[in-house]
């Protein structure tokens, strides 16, 4: 490299330090031929265009240009490098600015030209998690997760990550999500005792109980089954306390906060605030929503803010958290023999080990929709980050062995990229057999979706919930995959529980075999969807007065 551009890359640094960032965007675009910039010079040139703040597409576009041409320029240099890391950046800005134009399979093809040179690179494997997220690529979130873990430069925030998207893993298992999570426990930072107030050991009046999530909006899958217990309780015996840690709130937020006796918002706390803020509330048990999803804070319960935690509901598996001291399950879901695999003590409801509150639109018994079709029509509307390899492929299988079959496929998630998906199913020569579903604009519209299912395939090991619920509240029946943990047996315990065994398939050949079963024998499975309307109602899935009376009665043991 030139004296010259040395002096220029100085000079141009001293004015970034001033915060001269148009004097910089000014002087690179104007002084410096295209061909004389270097890496570090379109590095600056970039990140002066954003820090303009002037957060339009065609400034980010201008930004995202000048780091893709500092990575080219150079490559393996540490400019280009980090070139590549605003590169990731900046196009994950546009994106969500846009959601559109970005080319994904141009940076991933860049990373791995480059990826001996940048394997402990934070910033690069932050970006490569977030960009495969919106992949929907479970496998490459939980690599590039594991590598920021690897490089000791984690989170608690990524170890949390991990942990959910190792759901998706057919070949992790339970002892893995134990060791995982008393990892995670030796890392969250004990906060010292002179900084904290102390649990009361004031006996109250009323069991108060309080509910921590970040998930209370409408549409949220949480609200359903968390609505079933709300509701029902008696407030002559419990008092009930709504802890959120949420910026957004709502209309739903407010009829939620309408069902309890109290709520409060700790989102802006710092764990120790609100530690003690929970504290000072003298909650007998505090219940645990979110485990290592959404806007989790297990801080709080590795310090323990009540005088016994529980977790319920928003990740079916084990915190591994020492102070974490129950798990509300049932006996579909942990055997009695595998409890040592969870950290918490077990607490098995009755039947089943949530219960959906059910809609407001009225069941009705319709026929299957290839009668009328004269094709058979399969389908799923689980979270697209379900549908794992595993899953693609076995599906993938079916379409070719069911003669006249269609895939229709329908993402939980507002904001998600099917791009994977099709281009898998592209791949292997099905696409055409294959519908993506739009987002609906009404709850009743989707909920009509279902009725163009004949028969409805469970992702595996990640099982849906919500969605089989609404499956079965609309007569379509759900088959499912034998599983060997809490998260991957939530679909044997909902079948179990309408007394439908034979959609619990062993293995992925016996999936198959069952679809392929069912498409041939068409009565048979209107008649497993005539038993489903009939029974649905009157069984546990969504009997919330006695599951609410129950799931009162377990916690007033304790």
């Amino acid at each position: 490299m030139s004296n010259t551009i040395v002096n220029i890359e100085i000079y141009l640094e001293d004015l970034y330090n001033q915060k001269k960032f148009l004097e910089i965007i000014t002087f690179i675009t104007t002084k410096i031929p295209q061909n004389e910039k270097s890496s570090k010079v379109l590095n600056l040139l970039g990140i002066s265009r954003l820090a303009m703040k002037t957060e339009d597409q065609n400034n980010i576009s201008l930004a995202r240009n000048d780091f893709k041409n500092s990575f080219l320029k150079e490559k393996t240099s540490k400019s280009a490098i980090k070139g590549l890391s605003n590169f990731i950046n900046s196009s994950l800005m546009y994106f969500h600015l846009k959601k559109e134009d970005v080319d994904f399979d141009e940076i991933i093809s860049f990373h791995s030209e480059v990826k001996n040179f940048c394997e402990s690179d934070l910033e690069i494997n932050e970006g490569m998690v977030s960009i495969y997220r919106i992949l929907n690529d479970s496998k490459n979130i939980a690599f590039y997760l594991n590598k920021i873990i690897e490089s000791q430069k984690f989170s608690i925030r990524n170890l949390t990550s991990y942990a959910y998207w190792k759901c998706f893993d057919k070949n992790w298992s339970q002892s893995d999500f134990l060791k995982l999570g008393q990892f995670l426990d030796n890392n969250i930072e004990k906060i010292n005792d002179t900084r904290l107030i102390k649990i009361s050991d004031v006996k109250n009046s009323k069991l108060k109980i309080g509910f921590l999530s970040s998930d209370i909006i409408d549409g949220h899958s949480i609200t359903y089954f968390l609505k079933t217990v709300l509701e029902n309780y008696d407030k002559e015996k419990f008092e009930i306390y709504l802890i959120l840690n949420q910026k957004k709130e709502d209309l739903y937020t407010d009829i939620f906060k309408n069902l309890v006796d109290k709520s409060l918002n700790i989102r802006n706390f710092s764990d120790t605030e609100a530690i003690n803020t929970v504290r000072k509330l003298n909650l007998d048990i505090v219940v645990d929503l979110m485990g290592m999803t959404s806007g989790n804070r297990p801080s709080l319960f590795k310090n323990r803010i009540s005088r016994i935690q529980i977790n319920w509901l928003g990740y079916c598996n084990t915190s591994g958290l020492k102070n974490m001291d129950y798990i509300i399950t049932d006996q579909n879901l942990i055997y009695s023999d595998e409890q040592r695999l969870y950290s918490e003590k077990i607490i098995y409801m009755d039947k089943i080990w949530n219960c959906h509150c059910g809609f407001d639109y009225k069941r009705k018994k319709t026929e299957l929709p290839s009668f009328k079709n004269k094709y058979f029509t399969l389908g799923c509307f689980n979270n697209f980050s379900k549908i794992n390899d595993n899953v693609l492929n076995t599906w993938s299988e079916i379409l070719k062995k069911v003669k006249n079959s269609k895939l229709i496929l329908k993402s939980s998630s507002k904001v998600q990229s099917n791009y994977r998906i099709k281009k898998k199913f592209e791949d292997k020569k099905i696409f055409e057999s294959v519908i993506f579903l739009e987002n609906t604009k009404s709850f009743e519209e989707h909920l009509n979706y279902y009725n163009k299912i004949d028969l409805a395939l469970d992702t595996f090991p990640y099982n849906g919930v919500t969605t089989t619920f609404e499956s079965v509240w609309k007569n379509v029946p759900v088959l499912t995959m034998k599983g060997y943990n809490f998260n991957s047996r939530c679909g044997e315990s909902i079948n179990k529980n309408l007394d439908l065994q034979y959609l619990i398939a062993k293995d992925e050949k016996d999936y198959i075999d069952k679809t392929i079963e069912l498409s041939n024998n068409l009565e048979k499975l209107n008649n497993i969807r005539n038993k489903i309307f009939d029974r649905a109602l009157d069984g546990p899935l969504f009997d919330t007065k006695s599951f609410s009376h129950n799931f009162f009665k377990e916690l007033s043991k304790l």
